[in-house]
């Protein structure tokens, strides 16, 4: 029996109709069902073999595709089938229900990051904050959806006043985050506390010893002019520190320059006085004098960063009122949801 070579057209037509009835189980039918998907590719191999044969070629095609579009209606059975009304609705009540739960999270978070003592309890609680932002994006890009489906207008014109709000929110609270976690205030408080203290403690023990011997009261002044002035210093760093106004961090560093200028000139008029042994001690009071300017230019320099005073200001101010506003949009959508019902159908 002579055999008869094979068709181009008939083998690219099997090949078509193998893809196409793949990509209507995997895509359009998502069937899971192996059973029945095995039993219609072997269908579709026994038709196409049999097609292949056929003389005519516009009646094979037409076969072919007629067996396609049976197996794909044979097959609708076996897919996922399409959500109820109801349970459309119960999803979207608990999305709800989520995004609320989520942006409290949020603002908790974010709240605790203002408030921490640390820069690595900053940003653990900034990435928190963001953890529970990323959750607010994922429900409502799947609530949305839901609530067009079911033609829930109300519902959807405050899911999307909500979205609205909160990008607005999430502009301020990341700048609000970005000054907490710099911590320029508590950083500069530890400094005034931590090193500041400890060169102010040197600059007292090297001069204590000048006094000794001191028939005239002229050094024991000097020295209490110079210890007066520093501690002076030291007291108006921590209203710097606090102060969230310009102007009087301005009149602050002006009393603190007044003051470290006297302590100088108190220690230069304390080398006309000392004799030549108590040179090293006034020496190394100079030197503490030096370490405590420098910290305490630090701790300006930080100081005038202010971003615990600043973010903390802005979560206290602007950022609460849209707190109020997404919340009260939230449960707003709550609400409506839960007016919501579909009567038992037979």
């Amino acid at each position: 029996m002579t055999r008869r070579p094979s068709d181009p057209a008939s083998v690219a037509a099997g090949v078509i109709a193998v893809a196409a009835v793949t990509l209507v189980y995997a895509r359009g039918l998502q069937a899971s069902n192996g059973a029945t998907v095995s039993t219609a590719f072997l269908m579709l191999v026994l038709v196409v073999t049999s097609v292949a044969r056929w003389p005519h070629r516009f009646t094979g095609s037409l076969c072919a595709a007629g067996v396609v579009a049976a197996l794909a209606a044979t097959a609708a059975g076996c897919a996922r089938p399409p959500q109820t009304a109801l349970v459309r609705l119960l999803e979207a009540r608990r999305l709800s229900a989520d995004l609320l739960v989520q942006f409290s999270a949020a603002t908790d978070a974010a709240n605790r990051a203002v408030m921490a003592d640390t820069d690595d309890a900053s940003m653990a609680f900034a990435r928190e904050a963001d953890g529970a932002s990323a959750g607010i994006q994922y429900d409502s890009e799947a609530l949305a959806p839901i609530l067009r489906d079911l033609s829930f207008l109300e519902e959807s014109r405050l899911l999307e006043e909500f979205g609205r709000q909160f990008t607005e929110y999430r502009g301020l609270d990341r700048s609000v985050l970005d000054l907490a976690v710099e911590n320029t205030n508590v950083k500069a408080q530890r400094l005034s506390f931590g090193p500041a203290q400890n060169a102010v403690d040197g600059f007292r023990e090297s001069l204590a010893p000048l006094t000794a011997g001191d028939e005239t009261g002229q050094v024991a002044a000097l020295v209490a002019t110079a210890m007066a002035s520093v501690r002076e210093i030291q007291v108006l760093q921590a209203p710097h520190i606090a102060e969230s106004d310009d102007t009087a961090m301005s009149r602050l560093e002006q009393r603190m320059a007044a003051a470290q200028t006297a302590t100088r000139n108190a220690l230069a008029s304390l080398g006309d006085l000392v004799a030549p042994a108590s040179r090293p001690q006034l020496e190394a009071a100079t030197a503490a004098l030096d370490r405590f300017a420098a910290l305490n230019t630090e701790i300006v320099a930080l100081s005038r960063r202010n971003t615990n005073v600043r973010s903390l200001a802005l979560t206290l101010g602007q950022k609460q009122a849209l707190v109020a506003a997404c919340e009260e949009t939230l449960r707003s959508l709550q609400a409506a949801l839960s007016k919501r019902g579909f009567a038992a159908t037979r």
